[in-house]
Formats: C-alpha cells, structure tokens, sequence
C-alpha cells in the first residue's frame, strides 16, 4: 500500500504541475503575449512570410501605440483574420501622398524599411496629394511592402480597440531572432507632435487661406 500510495502522490504531483504551467501559459497566452506566424509578403522585407513572431498584448496598457510600431490587429472586415502592419499616422495626425512619398503634418517620412515607393489605388481611401486627418481613436496603417499590402490606403484608420498588440519579438528563423526596433527614434515623434500642435493653433481662416 505505501508503494502504491507513494506512486499516486508522484503522478498527482506530475498532474498538478502540468495544470500549473497549463494555466499559466493560458494567461499568458490570452492576456500577456501570444506568438503568431506570419502569412503573406505585406510586410518584407522586414517580415517574410512562415516567421514567427510574439506579439505583446499589454503594451498599450501602459503606454500609446508610436509611430513606426508594427502591431497585429483584426481586420475591419473579417474579425477572424489578423493583419500585421505598421503605424505611420496616430490619431490627429495630418496623412497625406505626394509623388509616392509618406508625409505626416508635412514632414516627408524618411522610410529605412521599405523598397518601393508608396502607391495608391483609385477608389482607396486616400488619394495622390489629397491629405486625410486620422480620427481620434483611430490609426493609419501601412505594410512595408507598399504594391502587396491592404492597408489603410485602401480601407481607412483602424480603430485602437482592433489592436491585438504590439509585435516586440522574432523567435524564428532563428537568424533573425530578436527584438523588434521601431525604425523612428523619439526626438521625430516629439517633432512631429509639435508641428500638429503648431499647425492646429493657427486661425482657421488663415488655416483656408494657405
């Protein structure tokens, strides 16, 4: 009997434990960080297609999302399919196209990460030297590989509440493994963010006239 009880308390221990760390991923996985796989070329070269990367769910929790971040967010219409784009425009922000280029309360963005021009579509949602203001609560969106990727140019700002979270880790292949930088250093986002400020404080009349 002693045998068999020692042997009962071995498994429940084994079990016991095995629902612990269980649990423990569950949360992890539905609160914290969940890894996820890449699909499609929207985001090369940064992101190739069948990379696995981890994406932080508690981010913006804490802080708002930056531009250049590269987040995982539903899809404005199918909630089941996740897309991976990266910030260009936070809420306020002045978006507009000109001869291919990115400009965002019209500063042209200097875009290391990509390697072809910005292309528009007819009938998306922004057009060539027609500039937009993201809504409040909402973001603008880009992938990386501009001709591949629906984005926001086709259909709009996606709303802050869609954010998964932010992608912070490439775990596989394992040559790429690392953190995940964001591409705009802090002082063009402070910049940025005093242009708006400027630009928004400017009389509306004088605002029509220029």
């Amino acid at each position: 009997m002693g045998v068999i009880k020692s042997i009962i308390d071995f498994v429940m221990d084994i079990l016991e434990t095995i629902v612990f760390i269980g649990s423990l991923f569950i949360v992890i996985y539905l609160f914290i960080a969940a890894p996820s796989q890449v699909k499609g070329a929207s985001m090369e070269p940064s992101f190739e297609s069948g990379e696995y990367i981890m994406t932080s769910k508690i981010t913006y929790k804490f802080r708002k999302p930056h531009r250049g971040d590269v987040i995982v967010f539903k899809s404005l219409k199918n909630p089941d399919i996740d897309y991976i784009k990266r910030i260009i425009g936070l809420p306020g922000d002045k978006i507009e196209i000109k001869n291919s280029d990115v400009f965002v309360n019209d500063l042209k963005l200097t875009e290391g990460y990509i390697f072809d021009k910005t292309n528009l579509w007819e009938g998306g949602f922004i057009q060539e030297n027609v500039p937009i203001v993201v809504p409040e609560g909402s973001i603008f969106v880009m992938g990386d590989n501009r001709p591949r990727s629906s984005d926001s140019r086709e259909f709009g700002p996606v709303p802050l509440d869609a954010i998964i979270g932010e992608v912070f880790y490439r775990y596989f292949p394992t040559e790429k493994m690392g953190w995940i930088k964001n591409p705009f250093p802090v002082d063009l986002q402070s910049f940025l963010l005093r242009r708006l400020k400027a630009f928004q404080k400017i009389p509306y009349f004088f605002a029509r006239i220029v």
